[in-house]
């Protein structure tokens, strides 16, 4: 049996950077989510970290177009803020620096599904 040893990273070498969402942001993601499921409007999630950009894509149903991607740009920071809903078609619908503040124009949607 032979064992698989990781490649070593030297110091000059730099891993592959990944966006990826943090603890606390996923839990402010998720807890929207989990609103949004209780009142019928999500049914499914996926997410994606990659070198730029990490996702997190709402679904109605499983397998089709996210209604939604919430997504983070790191680079966008010093810009017009690194996190971003896009909507169906593309549409950037809010960005700002702020994840809370960006998520509202989602939970405006919640507020409407239970009326």
């Amino acid at each position: 049996m032979t064992m698989h040893t990781p490649p070593q990273i030297t110091p000059f070498e730099r891993p592959p950077e990944q966006v990826a969402f943090h603890r606390t942001e996923l839990s402010v993601i998720l807890s929207l989510y989990g609103r949004m499921v209780a009142a019928g409007e999500w049914r499914d999630y996926g997410i994606s970290c990659l070198r730029e950009v990490a996702v997190f894509s709402v679904f109605r149903r499983t397998a089709e177009i996210p209604l939604y991607r919430i997504e983070k740009r790191p680079k966008l920071r010093n810009k017009q803020g690194m996190y971003a809903v896009i909507g169906t078609n593309g549409q950037v619908l809010r960005r700002g620096h702020d994840l809370k503040s960006v998520l509202r124009v989602l939970e405006r949607k919640l507020i409407r599904a239970v009326e």
